[in-house]
């Protein structure tokens, strides 16, 4: 195939299912300010920025702290999630991941990660992913949280692929809004029910087969 595409991933929910310790150490902040954090709740954090996570779990407790406090939050809760990953490998990997990165690298098409998360680098070297990627995007490079679609549109412009020629892999309503914003082909991984504004849905990658990868490099 002559034709390149951008494929461009989100990490937390896509690639890998480090959602749940997110969700853990946030939950563990919320507990200590007497805040319910269900997992319910947590899908409204997923995609969104450190910073603006923890303004809304504030907004839940309805709780008003200060800017040293919240910083002593933000590092607290960073640091229990860096700890949950020390023991991370390649079992980590959600299903069928693998089989779509290897079947675009066969295919010679440019990958990238675009994700909010700050600890990108070292969670795909934990888990082998990180030869894959051609240009990886993340919370350290970009200044705007999704659905803002900076961390996509820096992803395309590393791969040097246009915004129409880039396909986003994303677990969040946030991050397929940006997709859809960027005029990219999203495509949403997860319950059709919540990622409806997506232009395809598959509920996690053993449901997409090469065929459908092939539509989309060919498109």
């Amino acid at each position: 195939m002559t034709n390149k595409k951008a494929f461009i991933f989100d990490l937390d929910g896509v690639i890998v299912d480090t959602a749940k310790y997110h969700y853990l150490a946030w939950q563990k902040i919320a507990n200590e300010l007497g805040i319910e954090f269900t997992p319910e709740r947590n899908e409204e954090l997923k995609g969104v920025s450190r910073v603006r996570s923890l303004d809304i779990i504030l907004e839940l407790g309805k709780i008003t702290a200060s800017q040293s406090d919240k910083d002593k939050w933000l590092a607290q809760k960073n640091e229990d999630y860096l700890s949950y990953l020390v023991d991370m490998d390649e079992s980590e990997i959600l299903p069928g991941v693998m089989h779509i990165l290897k079947f675009l690298k066969e295919q010679n098409q440019p990958i990238a990660l675009g994700s909010a998360s700050k600890n990108a680098r070292p969670i795909l070297e934990k888990t082998k992913t990180i030869s894959y990627f051609d240009a990886i995007i993340d919370g350290n490079d970009v200044t705007h949280a999704k659905p803002d679609p900076e961390v996509f549109v820096q992803a395309a412009k590393a791969l040097g692929i246009s915004n129409e020629d880039s396909i986003v892999f994303e677990d969040s309503v946030a991050g397929v809004q940006a997709a859809n914003i960027a005029k990219m082909t999203s495509v949403g991984i997860g319950q059709a029910s919540v990622l409806h504004e997506a232009q395809f849905i598959f509920p996690d990658f053993t449901h997409i087969d090469t065929s459908f990868i092939e539509s989309l490099i060919k498109k």
